[in-house]
Parts: structure tokens; C-alpha cells; sequence
């Protein structure tokens, strides 16, 4: 049972119905009958109701109940329940307020940029993890690259990605941020995050600082940093010249025999602190080559991860990506990875052994030329690799992505 003595007090100081509560944020009337029966609800639904009260989750129970929470899916429309039998026992809620100490706090960097890192964020933001997501800043793409090279910034747009991917704030908020202007003009195509964080690089003096300001709005618990401070970008060496820039990088890798960046950087102090008291280093899903493998050039990025104790995890990505890893299997990725990383190599790998239907699998291979990554596991284990696999496949709008819950599920037991 829950307590929810806290709630009950401040609804009835302030003269709000439970019903209220209903109307306003849309929780359904199921969720309002389990309040008061005081059966648990999930930690999304007492983050919504704290944050439409202006108070913590901590002043909703009262001292005495167990700080423990049920992922419910009725709760919020969500089906992780149904899909994930062994989640529906308790996890910790993660807050300010947490009844575990800072020092027994498991704590997480995560290496990567994009899509790939901002689905794998949105689950472990749900666990009791501290999480340090390092983003690569060497984009040139659509409206970061229009931005980085008008003002002479990094790229912002990966960064802004994540901080939305880790945000504890209302769905308006999220799609006002994430809001692209189409009407032509200057601000064709930007969305409104890249503007903010363009304009608090200005006002806060880098792009640390202008992130960690943007991640106390949006209520992010964790730290979202910045590989570099610095404007960089990539460069693919090969036999027949050089390739300046991410897009053209991984439009010929194929012709590509290793990469640089265009200037030495220097490594933000803050990631080098993180990954030397992290009790886990992951190597995310996402572009190989234009979004983990930039983490890896650089020596001071490779020394931290040589000193530390910390195993490297690597989550491995669901299909290929045309023009950069066709034909790879998990084990081909853990190969470029290693290349890269120098003495250390990768410990584990959290691989997907799940399939989909013939339809999806022929849409994917006719339109769109991606194949799902083979687990060659014996390969994989030839090369000193862990192997944690299960079926992280789910399909959003015809998308293959990976289950964000059950992929943080599973990170989250390697810790234990």
C-alpha cells in the first residue's frame, strides 16, 4: 500500500478536487481510484501531478511509505507492462529526493549523439542511475550546421535532442521546444531548442553551462555535456583525398580508411571527471561512425577510459545504416569500436535476438536498404565481449527503435 498523505493534504489546502486532477493533466479516472485506494501508480503520473502542484514527488507520500513505484501502463497509455512481465515488479523512483545516498547512487556515461542516444536516455531517466550523457558536437547538418557556421559555435542540435529525451516537464513544453519553423525566412527549419541553446551559449558563456541552464527548465535529472567546447568537425581520410565534415563523412566511409577531427580538441574537463568515477561506460546506439566513434578520437577521451575501472558496455545498434555499416554484424561494430578505443576494448554487449514480421523486415530491405544486425555471438565472444541479449524491438509508427524501457531494464541488472 501507498500513503498518499501528502497529496490528500496539499489538495485539500488548496481546494482541489481529485477530479480536478483528472480534467487538468488527463490522468484517467482509473489512476484517480488507485490514488485512493493507495495502490501504486507510476513515477510519470506522480511526476506530472507534483509538477501541476509546484511541489516534489517526496511531499506527495507521507514519510512512512516505501519510496517504491510500479510501472503501470494503464496508468499513461504506455504498454511496458504487457510487453515486459518482469518489469511489472518495483523500481526506485530517481529524484531529488531519493531515499538512496548519493554514494550507493549506480552512476552511467553515456556516449553518442542523436536519435540512438535520446531513445536509450528515455528510459534510464525512469531508473535510480545517476546519468552523465556525453554528446558529440561535430554535426553539420540542416539547422545546426546553418547555426554552427553563422555563429561560430559547436553544434547544438544533438545536445538539444538529448536534453528533451531526459526532460521531467509537461508534453507542451517538450513540442514548443521541439517546434521547427517552416515558413520561409531566416528561421526556416530551426527548431526553437537550437535557438534557445544558440542564444544561452551567449548569454552563459559555453555550451556546458548553456546546457546544464536549459536542463534545470526542463527538470533533467542527470547531465547532459558536451564532448568539446570547441567548433569542430570531422574529416575522413582515404586513398583519394580527404572528406571534410560529418555528412560527407558518412556518405563515403566506404572510401574512408580512418577519421580525425580537423583541429586537435580539447576534452571537457567535466567528461574526463565523470568517466574516472563511473561504474558504467556505454557506447550507444546510433550512427557508428558519425556519432560514437567521434568520442573515441581523441587521446584524452581514451587515456580516462583506460584509467578507469568501469566496464564499457556497447548497445548495439537494430538495423544497418546504408552507405556506413552495411552488411555489419554486432561483432563488425565491436571490431570498429575497439579499433578506435586503442587499449581498452569492449566488455559487453547489449545486443538485440529479437526479429519482426516479413513485412516490416521487406519494407525496411526495399525501402529503405537497412537490414537487421545480426548477433553473430560466437564472434562477438571471440573478441572478450559479455553478451546480454533479448528481443529490444518495438515498432512506433512503423519505426523500428529499441524498447527504451526494456533496453534501460537491462543496463540497469548489469549493474547489480
Amino acid at each position: 500500500m501507498v500513503n498518499y498523505d501528502g497529496l490528500e493534504k496539499i489538495l485539500k489546502e488548496r481546494g482541489i478536487l481529485k477530479s480536478d486532477l483528472s480534467k487538468e493533466l488527463g490522468i484517467s479516472s482509473r489512476t484517480i481510484a488507485k490514488i485512493s485506494k493507495g495502490e501504486k501508480i507510476s513515477s510519470r503520473i506522480l511526476l506530472k501531478i507534483a509538477d501541476f502542484l509546484q511541489c516534489s514527488e517526496k511531499e506527495l507520500l507521507s514519510e512512512e511509505t516505501e519510496r517504491n513505484i510500479y510501472v503501470d501502463s494503464s496508468a499513461h497509455g504506455n504498454t511496458s507492462d504487457k510487453r515486459h512481465p518482469k518489469l511489472s515488479g518495483q523500481i526506485s523512483m530517481q529524484g531529488s529526493a531519493g531515499t538512496e545516498s548519493q554514494n550507493s547512487t549506480k552512476k552511467i556515461v553515456i556516449f553518442g549523439g542523436g536519435t540512438g542516444i535520446s531513445s536509450i536516455l528515455s528510459g534510464l531517466k525512469l531508473f535510480p542511475v545517476d546519468v552523465t550523457a556525453v554528446i558529440a558536437v561535430s554535426d553539420d547538418g540542416s539547422s545546426t550546421g546553418v547555426l554552427k557556421e553563422e555563429l561560430d559555435i559547436p553544434a547544438v542540435g544533438d545536445l538539444g535532442k538529448v536534453l528533451l529525451s531526459m526532460a521531467n516537464v509537461d508534453d507542451d513544453f517538450i513540442s514548443l521546444l521541439s517546434y521547427r519553423f517552416h515558413k520561409t525566412g531566416s528561421l526556416q527549419n530551426h527548431p526553437v531548442r537550437n535557438i534557445l541553446l544558440a542564444a544561452l551559449i551567449d548569454l552563459k558563456g559555453n555550451l556546458t553551462e548553456a546546457a546544464k541552464y536549459m536542463g534545470s527548465l526542463l527538470r533533467v535529472r542527470g547531465t547532459v555535456l558536451p564532448l568539446t567546447e570547441e567548433k569542430v568537425e570531422l574529416v575522413g581520410h582515404g586513398k583519394d583525398g580527404d572528406y571534410l565534415g560529418e555528412v560527407a563523412v558518412g556518405q563515403n566511409i566506404k572510401d574512408i580508411d580512418y577519421i580525425t577531427y580537423d583541429h586537435p580538441i580539447k576534452v571537457n574537463s567535466e567528461v574526463v571527471e565523470k568517466v574516472l568515477d563511473a561504474d558504467l561506460i556505454i557506447l550507444s546506439s546510433g550512427s557508428l561512425y558519425t556519432s560514437i566513434i567521434p568520442h573515441l578520437l581523441s587521446s584524452t577521451v581514451k587515456e580516462a577510459l583506460y584509467a578507469s575501472s568501469a566496464p564499457i558496455m556497447y548497445i548495439a545498434n537494430l538495423v544497418t545504416q546504408p552507405g556506413e555499416t552495411d552488411g555489419y554484424s554486432v561483432s563488425d561494430h565491436i571490431k570498429v569500436l575497439n579499433r578506435y578505443l586503442g587499449k581498452r576494448k569492449v566488455d559487453m554487449v547489449l545486443a538485440n535476438k529479437g526479429t519482426v514480421s516479413p513485412e516490416i523486415s521487406d519494407r525496411y530491405r526495399t525501402r529503405e536498404n537497412k537490414y537487421l544486425v545480426d548477433l553473430d555471438a560466437d564472434e562477438v565472444r571471440a573478441q572478450g565481449a559479455k553478451i546480454i541479449a533479448d528481443d529490444v524491438i518495438r515498432i512506433e509508427k512503423g519505426t523500428l527503435v529499441h524498447d527504451e524501457i526494456k533496453t534501460a531494464y537491462l543496463v540497469f541488472s548489469s549493474l547489480m
